[in-house]
């Protein structure tokens, strides 16, 4: 199985486990590092996650793991808060964090620069919208590499 159709399968298990709760799946990685294999699944919610939380869901989905056996070889299962600097990885980030800090990766350049650091204004159909040195930018969905909440001090 490739890893993309091991992160759909968990992305699926873990939304029918936290469903009806007030956590969310921010994101599924199955990556290779030098202490090998490692399955990392990010949750969240509106209070913030705790242990308890990052355990239950643990639990739950590391028999899942073990009943459907879909990873061959050794891996480890970590299940945990995405932390501060959050990933947005939903339409649904972009409304939900506007007006918090971000930093901003494209895959092209705009405006002369493929890094912005801003103030996240919203979304407008497929465009962010990014407060960036005094006045608001687009920035279509398509051409982010990645986006995270930025550290406020």
């Amino acid at each position: 199985m490739s890893r993309a159709n091991i992160v759909q399968l968990v992305e699926g298990w873990v939304e029918d486990i936290i469903q009806g709760s007030e956590l969310e799946l921010v994101e599924v990685e199955y990556v290779k590092e030098p202490s090998g294999w490692v399955l990392r699944v990010f949750l969240d919610k509106p209070t913030g996650v705790d242990l308890e939380d990052c355990r239950g869901v643990s639990e739950i989905l590391d028999k899942k793991l073990d009943e459907e056996d879909p990873i061959p070889g050794s891996y480890s299962l970590e299940v945990s808060s995405p932390g501060l600097e959050r990933p947005l990885k939903k339409l649904r980030d972009y409304e939900r964090f506007t007006g918090r800090a971000v930093l901003i990766r494209t895959y092209q350049g705009l405006h002369g620069r493929k890094r912005f650091n801003g103030i996240l204004r919203g979304l407008r159909e497929q465009v962010v919208l990014l407060e960036w040195e005094g006045e608001i930018i687009e920035i279509p969905l398509e051409l982010i590499a990645k986006a995270n909440l930025a550290m406020e001090f």
